[in-house]
């Protein structure tokens, strides 16, 4: 059944959003709306301009008979600045303060607006790095890899520092802790993730960077190719840190135990970006 243009509009787009890097065929809507492919060709112009000026995103046209539209979702310059602006205020409150220095994070990780705002300000980095899986390490790296991977349209694996019986057969690997020095293990199941495979890391926090060097050596044995590294939080490390390439969106700069004051400033995603990352 045929229904209005402006009925039509709001159902493509809520199609087109939520189903990115999908490559959707003209035909698909012209079945489903019942209306002529010229008619749905002028409500992708449409929604491709608003797509643009709202900064959401690009609507790619594909030429030919098995084309159609891709759309690959991503979020302004502005607005991840801000996100990331407010963040650094909230984690800036001395209530965050732990035993030990640490600063208390899972209370944001558990915000679902949150999440995927930081999943679609990771995603952006990456979106046409033509990445095949985001790995992590649990557990509160999960929640952030699930929401890079929703808007990357790509699996995440989770890798573990125990194994479990319904994981299967495993690969593993032991690695130093970057903050203690100790040698732990972590273990990935080898259904897990495909060799060959193009792997975005993402974690939480990182200190001294054992664990996220630690996955580095596993995509290794599964002869995969590390693409890139994005963690949420990193703080100063006054040792020789175990990675040097990676993206973080905050920095816990300063944390005074005796004051309880903590300092916390965007980290380098901006400067990783370039200064041509604007609206």
């Amino acid at each position: 059944m045929k229904i209005k243009r402006s009925e039509r509009l709001i159902d493509m787009t809520a199609y087109i959003l939520n189903h990115p890097h999908t490559l959707t065929p003209l035909t698909y809507f012209v079945k489903k709306y019942e209306s002529a492919k010229s008619s749905i060709s002028e409500d992708l112009t449409i929604i491709k301009k608003t797509f643009k000026e709202r900064g959401f995103g690009v609507l790619e046209t594909v030429a030919g008979a098995a084309g159609g539209v891709i759309f690959t979702p991503s979020i302004p310059f502005s607005e991840s600045k801000q996100m990331i602006d407010s963040l650094c205020e909230r984690l800036s409150e001395q209530d965050r303060l732990l035993p030990g220095g640490y600063v208390y994070l899972s209370d944001l990780l558990g915000e679902p607006q949150l999440l995927k705002q930081i999943g679609q300000i990771i995603a952006t980095q990456y979106a046409n790095k033509n990445i095949d899986a985001v790995m992590t390490v649990a557990t509160k790296g999960v929640p952030i890899a699930q929401a890079v991977s929703y808007y990357l349209n790509v699996p995440f694996v989770i890798v573990r520092r125990d194994s479990k019986i319904t994981e299967g057969s495993t690969v593993s690997v032991n690695y130093v802790s970057g903050s203690s020095e100790r040698i732990e293990k972590m273990e990935l199941s080898k259904r897990s993730l495909k060799r060959g495979s193009r792997v975005l890391v993402v974690d939480d926090f990182m200190k001294g960077g054992g664990t996220v060097n630690g996955m580095k050596a596993l995509i290794e044995e599964f002869e995969a190719e590390l693409v890139g590294i994005t963690v949420f939080a990193e703080s100063t490390f006054s040792g020789r840190r175990m990675v040097d390439d990676y993206t973080s969106l905050i920095c816990v700069k300063e944390v005074d135990t005796k004051t309880k004051n903590i300092t916390v400033v965007p980290g380098n995603y901006f400067s990783v970006m370039g200064a041509d990352a604007t609206d």
